[in-house]
């Protein structure tokens, strides 16, 4: 009502004072228009705290999308480092020949075994004519070691996992006569360069057939770290 009453006197200040005690001057006509300007200035102030609002939740959203799109950045990156990770697998049994052989007994300390016959060796981690997987990145790596041997009184199969000379797992079977199996595996965290191999004890031995390929050693990259 203040600001009514303002409009209405500076309105009729803005009029010459001649004309104020004029007839022709209609009072009424004059208080409409100025409620007309107020109704439109409170319209205005209504659609700017709509629009204000408005802004408030397109800030709101952007924020959102702008979190959403990072988010999906560091998720593509991850991918794309894992997309780009050396894809290393092998798999490897003793012998090349068809045919059963024994390997072993060895009484001079233990013996590496040299896993011939090579099924698979993506990334060509695993050297055949050493035995020795070499890690070619840092991470977490699973081995699998199958052996088999002619069941013998003195005699067992006994192959052990070392990683850099350090024993690690080991198959063993014993028995006086038949066929012995044995498996065991593993998985552990390789720096870049570590060795894995299989040794074979003293005074024990491994089997192995050419065509049947029994006895294997086996190793894969599960991812980087």
């Amino acid at each position: 009502m203040l600001i009514l009453v303002t409009l209405v006197m500076l309105n009729l200040w803005a009029i010459p004072a001649d004309e104020v005690l004029s007839p022709n001057i209609n009072i009424l006509e004059e208080l409409e228009k100025i409620t007309t300007m107020e109704k439109r200035m409170k319209s205005m102030e209504n659609e700017t705290e709509r629009l204000k609002t408005e802004n408030e939740e397109q800030a709101k959203e952007l924020k959102i999308l702008h979190e959403t799109t990072v988010d999906t950045k560091i998720k593509m990156d991850e991918l794309m480092k894992l997309n780009q990770a050396p894809k290393v697998a092998f798999s490897a049994s003793l012998l090349t020949s068809f045919g059963p052989q024994s390997v072993g007994p060895f009484f001079n300390g233990l013996h590496t075994l040299i896993y011939k016959h090579v099924f698979l060796n993506a990334g060509n981690a695993y050297d055949p004519n050493t035995g020795i997987f070499t890690a070619p990145v840092r991470g977490a790596y699973a081995f699998r070691v199958f052996s088999k041997a002619s069941g013998h009184i003195n005699r067992a199969v006994t192959a052990g996992l070392f990683k850099n000379g350090q024993h690690i797992i080991s198959t063993h079977g014993h028995q006086a006569s038949g066929f012995i199996s044995s498996s065991n595996g593993v998985s552990l965290l390789l720096e870049e360069g570590d060795k894995v191999k299989v040794n074979l004890y003293p005074g024990q031995w491994i089997f192995d057939n050419g065509e049947h390929h029994h006895s294997t050693f086996s190793g894969h990259l599960l991812f980087p770290m």
